[in-house]
């Protein structure tokens, strides 16, 4: 008799173990997902031209709000956890709300769920949101390009829209994000590539995105997303930690299992952060996995005008999923705020409005920034709005985009960038060529 089973995730790591493990797997029966982290994604169902034969009305996605009655009602008997960043605790206290409801608790790990390439794979990924996985990406890009490799980016997925469409996404030019209604934080992730020539591929089905991606590239690049650990199997396993939050290496799920496997550590933000937080992160980092190299690294500040900031009360907009599930309270915005010398940095809270309001509300170790929220056209709205309402002389945008090609914002802007450079040695450029060089 087949396993009812619920998947329990955020339209990214819970779709791919299905499509992986389950869609063609008759000792199973997924009788629903459920969604939690990203607006909008629950009340959909998971399509059936992607389910496979087994399932030919698709799959209902609930919110995760109901998950102790969904247990009862479609007589589940094990459920699997199948997002990421959130905490151990976070974890068992799911768990514990499945045993009570009558269900096992399951987590799935690399062996049932990578794919095998035919081609070299090197996988980006890290120990919380916010680490700095997107500037070490595009550092690991542009060394293999000089090395002589053509290069794609598989990008962890985001589907926010319709399912079947962004079963594989190939983005090469901006007019491919205009094509495929990206949400804002997907231009994040996938313009600064396109900027360096490397082409991006995300999607649903990532079997499909990788046999693709691998007709026209030398090497594999699989760009993180949130914690998770690759959906690839990889020769080489780059995982960044964040010296701002000394100890998440070691608290956070499934940050912990990046920090065992990798195989290279990037400890970003040395500049920033305190030596004393460097060296506990280094010494916990070489406590769990003592064979990994460390390299030490900084994220320069770039402003094109920072002279218009002293002196000015400033809105800071910084880059979403960091300030929510990363549960950052600031990023490079701040900080570039406070080094230019702007007079005060206003909360942006009183100005909110609709999504970005109960954004605050759900998040609520998110500081006097606005985090760039824009999952559909009508957060985007919201942002926009609460931009225009906020009584500022300047805002200072730290998203990786132009804001102003997805939304309207009438006040004066600075946009800051930030590009790893490793500090000392050993570098990425070492340890790349080492393992590939010609």
């Amino acid at each position: 008799m087949a396993i009812r089973t619920i998947i329990m995730g955020a339209a990214g790591r819970d779709f791919h173990n299905f499509n992986v493990f389950f869609r063609d797997n008759s000792d199973y029966q997924v009788v629903a997902f459920t969604a939690t982290q990203i607006p909008n994604i629950e009340g959909r169902r998971y399509p059936a031209e992607l389910a496979g034969s087994l399932y030919p009305q698709g799959i209902p996605i609930y919110p995760e709000s109901e998950l102790s009655d969904l247990i009862r009602t479609l007589k589940a008997d094990q459920v699997v956890f199948a997002y990421s960043d959130v905490s151990h605790e976070y974890v068992m206290h799911k768990a514990s709300e499945v045993l009570a409801a009558g269900a096992d608790f399951r987590l799935m790990g690399v062996r049932g769920t990578q794919l095998k390439s035919n081609k070299p794979v090197v996988s980006v990924c890290a120990v919380r949101t916010g680490s700095g996985k997107s500037q070490t990406t595009r550092r690991v890009s542009k060394i293999l390009i000089n090395m002589g490799f053509k290069v794609a980016a598989i990008r962890h997925p985001m589907p926010y829209g319709d399912l079947v469409k962004q079963a594989v996404q190939r983005f090469a030019d901006y007019s491919d994000l205009d094509k495929h209604e990206c949400t804002i934080e997907e231009r994040e992730e996938y313009e600064p590539h396109l900027d360096n020539g490397v082409i991006v591929y995300a999607g649903v089905d990532y079997e499909r995105i990788l046999r693709q991606a691998e007709q026209e590239v030398d090497i594999i690049l699989w760009d993180g997303g949130n914690n998770d650990f690759p959906f690839y199997q990889d020769d080489l396993a780059i995982v960044v930690a964040d010296p701002h939050r000394p100890g998440h290496e070691v608290r956070y799920h499934p940050g912990e299992t990046n920090v065992r496997r990798a195989n290279v550590f990037v400890i970003n933000k040395v500049d920033t952060a305190s030596p004393d937080a460097v060296i506990a992160v280094r010494e916990s980092l070489s406590a769990l996995n003592p064979k990994a190299t460390i390299i030490e690294g900084a994220s320069p500040l770039f402003v094109d005008r920072p002279e218009e900031i002293r002196g000015k009360r400033v809105l800071v907009i910084e880059d979403g999923p960091t300030l929510t599930h990363g549960e950052m309270a600031y990023g490079a915005g701040w900080v570039a705020a406070r080094r230019f010398g702007a007079a005060e940095i206003v909360d942006p809270r009183p100005f909110a409005v609709g999504s970005i309001a109960a954004t605050y509300q759900k998040y609520t170790t998110t500081g006097p920034i606005l985090p760039a929220m824009g999952y559909g056209e009508e957060q985007m709205r919201d942002l926009e709005q609460t931009i225009n309402n906020s009584d500022v002389d300047l805002v200072i945008s730290a998203t990786p985009i132009d804001l102003n090609r997805v939304i309207k914002i009438r006040k004066p802007m600075q946009r800051v960038r930030y590009e790893l450079q490793e500090i000392g040695q050993p570098t990425l450029e070492d340890v790349l060529k080492a393992k590939f060089g010609k």
